[in-house]
């Protein structure tokens, strides 16, 4: 087998290997044959939520099952197919067994990811908030620049965006905002966007063309329906209006619409002004705030079991799990991963999901990477 045709083996096997250690391979399998004969029992259906949890579940694995062992399959027969060419000498076979062994480690990446995304949430719509970090301007032109990466990106994927919450900075840029992405699996990739991102590059206010370098904050969390018990005390809510600030018809800008909600015990604020009507936007803020306490209590979940902090923390150096960097060179690198690209105007453009499978990977594994921030 040639070195190319070896790399794609390698690629796909390592790809397997961690959907299956994602999914505890023996588990799985067993628990996909409970879930068959719990479907065939004819009484499932007399409790229908319970019934539609098991469907899912079950759909959920057949996918992850199915697309394993059909990869493995799939690889055994091109592995054939290239040998078989090798032992005639036609070039013709080998070449087309080793595109099928490329494609099929294109396929094996992507099911990987796919596999990944089964987490209690990660089907759901998804909340992102970006915030500017100290440094006036500056900081607040790249938290709009993320604003636009991220619509992008929601985009790329045919998402539905809606911006939930807006605050322009004083100059230009924002202070912050918050994104209210649609789509299936939206929170499953997005999740690994939250933290603090760098941005190196020659300043378009500075008149003296210096170098600076920026800081802003993404947060995300995952949009929860009724099926989520969140008990929230009303006697531990701080409900505020104001006038919205953001872009909307008149009605929108001239009356206190806007509702802001602070919870005592926890000290997350969320706020809502996409709507004309006060009462819909302290619906959604309440959502939100119901959101942002399910998504606590998972990260809480994750460190417990991972030992590993990911909360938020200062918008400031020594915190960002990536850096842009458009001057003197071009260069984007994730911090956690080690993840490079070389074309920060794709990145910036929406082009995350590398970056998103490599964490998403990441998590699976455990495994820690030594990378050098870039300056």
């Amino acid at each position: 087998m040639r070195a190319e045709g070896q790399a794609h083996i390698a690629r796909i096997e390592k790809a397997l290997a961690l959907v299956r250690k994602f999914l505890d391979w023996d588990r799985a399998l067993r628990r996909f044959d409970e879930l068959n004969a719990r479907v065939e029992d004819p009484t499932l259906w007399d409790k229908p939520k319970e019934a539609e949890a098991v469907m899912k579940e079950r759909r959920r694995l057949e996918a992850a099952i199915s697309a394993v062992n059909d990869i493995g399959r799939e690889m055994q027969d091109a592995v054939e197919f290239v040998e078989l060419g090798e032992m005639e000498g036609d070039e013709d076979t080998i070449n087309e067994g080793i595109a099928a062994l490329a494609a099929l480690a294109d396929r094996a990446d992507q099911d990987k990811v796919t596999a990944l995304l089964s987490g209690e949430a990660d089907a759901n719509d998804t909340y992102l908030e970006v915030h500017a970090g100290a440094g006036g301007t500056e900081s607040q032109d790249w938290a709009e620049m993320l604003q636009r990466m991220y619509t992008r990106w929601a985009e790329r994927h045919g998402y539905k965006v809606e911006l939930v919450d807006y605050h322009a900075g004083e100059a230009a840029g924002i202070k912050s905002c918050t994104l209210l992405i649609k789509g299936e699996n939206a929170y499953g990739y997005a999740k690994t966007e939250s933290g603090v991102h760098r941005l190196v590059r020659i300043s378009p206010y500075d008149s003296s063309a210096r170098r600076h370098t920026s800081f802003s904050s993404v947060w995300v969390y995952p949009v929860i329906d009724d099926s989520f018990e969140i008990d929230i005390n009303p006697a531990d809510l701080k409900i505020d209006t104001y006038r919205a600030s953001g872009a909307g018809g008149q009605h929108v800008n001239t009356t206190d619409s806007a509702v802001r909600i602070t919870h005592g015990p926890s000290g997350i604020v969320v706020a809502s002004q996409i709507d004309r009507s006060q009462h819909k936007n302290r619906e959604i803020a309440m959502g939100m705030l119901k959101a942002r306490l399910f998504e606590e209590e998972m990260r809480k979940r994750e460190e417990a079991a991972s030992a590993e902090h990911a909360s938020k923390s200062d918008i400031g150096w020594g915190h960002q799990i990536r850096s842009y960097v458009l001057q003197p060179y071009q260069q984007v690198k994730d911090l956690r991963t080690g993840v490079v690209s070389t074309a920060p105007g794709d990145v910036l453009d929406g082009a995350l999901d590398p970056f998103m499978a490599a964490a998403l990977s990441q998590r699976v594994t455990g495994e820690k990477v030594e990378v050098e921030d870039v300056d």
